[in-house]
């Protein structure tokens, strides 16, 4: 499934900076193509969508997370065959400051993320397909190395 049918939109991260009341970050990722292929990468053997706890969220950089211009692979993965759902490109600056805003919310404990620490939200052809409310984004450098401080990571998960 080619990179160019999805669009990543980011939300809700600008209060880290602009030191307002926290707001669960959220994705937004619109897939325009071949329904059929994304449909059956995105439903178990029932034809039920994943959970959330059935997928994985990571960040692959293509150069040094250094390079201002750094870019890279966003890719969501079924956590139980290891296939990849989606992946689509954007900027490392974009993912980093998202992950950024994710870690600090409700990190002074005035907001409950019992749900998690960031919202997914897969819309194919302008349809909402799948919610997930997800606490871990792993980063990736160019040699598959994980980046455990540019990660998010919930306290107590081993890796």
């Amino acid at each position: 499934m080619r990179r160019d049918y999805f669009e990543l939109d980011v939300t809700d991260v600008a209060w880290v900076d602009n030191d307002t009341d926290p707001r669960e970050p959220q994705v937004r990722i619109d897939f325009d193509g071949p329904t059929d292929v994304l449909e059956s990468q995105l439903t178990d053997p029932n034809g039920e969508y994943l959970d959330a706890d059935e997928t994985d969220v990571a960040f692959r950089l293509q150069g040094s997370v250094e390079d201002p211009d750094a870019s890279g692979v966003v890719s969501v993965t079924n956590r139980i065959t290891g296939d990849f759902i989606l992946e689509l490109n954007e900027s490392a600056d974009s993912v980093l400051s998202f992950i950024r805003a994710a870690r600090e919310y409700g990190h002074d404990g005035s907001v409950d993320t019992e749900g998690g620490r960031y919202r997914v939200e897969l819309y194919i052809e302008g349809t909402e397909a799948v919610v997930y409310h997800k606490e871990t984004f792993l980063v990736y450098d160019a040699d598959g190395k994980l980046l455990r401080s540019h990660s998010l990571i919930p306290s107590g998960v081993e890796l």
